[in-house]
């Protein structure tokens, strides 16, 4: 940054000096004499008077002629305050002004597609995504973003102060199916082998764990080849954290401090329903509410009120819609109930998992499970969900190979950074609170992805492209 920058929300404190400001034209309104515009910055908008006469060169009389909308511009003024009627109390700046004494244009914009200045005229969303560096900087972008920031940074501070370290995993991984499907990268140096992109990091995080890192945190990127439906994303952001020697309760208390801390801090205008979470097993939230992510607020028009609950006892398999088979209805890795495990021999669908779920408003925005730490065990699940041993070798041989060398009892929980920025947003869908996201048919329009490849990248993959 400039050392002689002044940032715009600065000048509140600065009245009588002379500071210099960076940043975009925001809106401008001539009147004859005298030119009014705004110059926008990363901390807002500051009200900008331009007198000819109080310039000091020609270069800079010529640009406050010549500056339009979305120009960028460094200005050196005087900060003044307002008088009392021409007081904002709207913005965070609008008891002060800057009289402009030099002007400067840094670059020029060509009209934009839509208004920046003007939130209540939105474009549709496929010109917004085309043109999405323009989308941010409405203000209500902008917003979003810097709370999605906070949200991260005040989950982050939470658990490094509780002795949690963060650990990148890998993002090219193997194939093992753990519910969804995966992206795969062909990979150029092993003929007709292939990555995948990462569901979730379930696999590493067990295995820091084996490795003895106790505490382990990450906001982690995940890939999911859904059909889209909704405001689903192929990619998404989890707040991921793992623990050894905890119970379900140790991981619920933990994840409820961090979430009342992270909203009283960010969001302190909200109310949070009930402290602390009530909870509701998943029999009782599904013959109670239809679904297992009840919204239980009272009154469901106040965007205020944030009401949490936790649904436990959730099954450990459900009926898969496509293999009419039983499948995780979690992930392959979660713990049964003790007091279910003999059923896992007889009647493995009646079994609960040591998991749960958080729900807000009506979404979930998280979940875990005390996770299987035991060979034989984890072996058993594999074979209920149908793999034969050469598959559960070939697939989790080293998952269960890490199984023989002191694993501890672990488990841990991952939140929904997408939805859960969007509710504390007041957004309707998670689009809204992240940078470049793609649209409801995973499409990119302002890179143009997916796109084909050349022919030269193909070969060189050792793929040929079918055509249908």
């Amino acid at each position: 940054m400039l050392e002689k920058r002044t940032l715009a929300i600065e000048t509140v404190g600065k009245v009588g000096e002379t500071v210099t400001v960076f940043g975009w034209v925001h809106a401008r309104r001539d009147m004859g004499k005298l030119v009014f515009f705004d110059v926008r910055d990363m901390s807002g908008r500051l009200q900008v008077v331009g007198v000819p006469g109080e310039l000091d060169t020609d270069e800079s009389r010529t640009a406050l002629q010549s500056i339009r909308t979305e120009f960028v511009v460094e200005l050196t003024g005087l900060v003044q305050a307002r008088g009392a009627k021409q007081i904002n109390l709207d913005q965070p700046t609008g008891t002060v002004e800057l009289l402009a004494k030099s002007l400067r244009i840094l670059s020029e914009s060509k009209t934009p597609p839509f208004e920046i200045d003007n939130e209540e005229r939105q474009a549709g969303e496929e010109l917004r995504l085309k043109y999405r560096y323009l989308d941010l900087r409405h203000e209500r972008m902008a917003k979003n973003l810097k709370l999605r920031h906070n949200i991260l940074k005040s989950m982050r501070e939470f658990f490094y102060k509780d002795g949690f370290i963060e650990v990148e995993t890998p993002i090219l991984t193997k194939g093992t199916p753990e519910g969804s499907r995966e992206y795969m990268v062909p990979s150029r140096l092993h003929t007709g082998n292939f990555y995948v992109l990462p569901q979730s990091p379930q696999q590493f995080k067990q295995l820091l764990m084996v490795a003895g890192v106790e505490k382990y945190v990450q906001v982690a990127r995940c890939f999911r080849d859904e059909d889209q439906r909704g405001d689903r994303q192929p990619e998404f952001t989890q707040f991921d954290y793992e623990m050894s020697f905890v119970s379900e309760e140790d991981i619920m208390q933990l994840t409820e401090s961090a979430l009342i801390k992270m909203v009283q801090e960010v969001a302190p205008e909200k109310h949070i329903m009930q402290i602390p979470f009530p909870r509701i097993t998943f029999a009782e939230s599904m013959a109670k509410y239809g679904n297992d992510k009840p919204d239980i607020r009272e009154n469901k028009n106040d965007p205020n009120e944030l009401a949490f609950v936790w649904v436990t006892d959730m099954p450990l398999f459900e009926m898969g819609e496509e293999e009419q088979r039983l499948v995780s209805a979690h992930h392959p890795f979660t713990m049964p109930k003790d007091e279910d495990r003999h059923m896992l021999e007889t009647t493995p669908g009646n079994a609960r998992a040591m998991a749960y779920d958080v729900a807000l408003n009506g979404f979930e925005i998280g979940g875990g499970s005390i996770r299987i730490h035991e060979r034989d065990l984890q072996n058993q699940i594999f074979r209920i969900l149908g793999q034969s041993d050469a598959q559960i070798e070939a697939k989790f041989g080293h998952m269960l190979e890490a199984f023989e060398y002191g694993p501890p009892p672990h488990g841990g929980c991952a939140l929904g950074v997408d939805r859960l920025a969007a509710i504390i947003a007041n957004e309707p869908n998670i689009r809204e609170v992240i940078a470049f996201p793609k649209t409801g048919d995973a499409r990119d329009p302002m890179m143009g992805a997916p796109s084909p490849a050349e022919d030269k990248a193909l070969a060189e993959a050792n793929i040929k492209v079918s055509k249908k």
